[in-house]
């Protein structure tokens, strides 16, 4: 299946050291949307926003350089490679990202693959559809 590349959003509207959320699948599917991590490089991570093994949202993790820290260091995932290192060990879920001309680009079909059996369940005949949003 060939690449199709969707435009998130422009480099320079991203905080550094900071994330963005877009949204996965249409609304009444209430899927987990990816979290995207700008470190200070400018290297863009993303990654599904659930944390592996714990559950709660990815996103409310701090940047460490390529490290996100859960809230009070209760977890600890390597961005580059979206393994868990503590307090147990996972892998996250990360999507491919391409930078061209200052502006982020996420691989749409890779989106639309259901994140889990339950999400595959959902979405049924379905699936995910083509439709990524980016959270406001």
């Amino acid at each position: 299946m060939p690449e199709q590349w969707k435009m998130i959003c422009r480099l320079k509207d991203m905080p550094q050291a900071g994330a963005r959320m877009v949204q996965r699948g249409l609304a009444w599917q209430d899927l987990p949307g990816v979290a995207l991590f700008r470190a200070v490089d400018d290297t863009v991570y993303a990654l599904l926003d659930t944390v592996p093994c714990l559950g709660g949202p990815l996103a409310h993790g701090v940047l460490m350089e390529i490290n996100l820290m859960g809230p009070k260091n209760s977890w600890i995932i390597e961005l580059d490679s979206g393994r868990l290192v503590a307090p147990v060990q996972g892998m996250a879920r990360m999507y491919a990202v391409r930078i061209m001309d200052g502006r982020i680009y996420l691989d749409v079909n890779e989106l639309n693959i259901p994140a889990s059996k339950a999400e595959q369940a959902l979405a049924g005949s379905y699936a995910v559809l083509p439709h990524v949003q980016m959270a406001v």
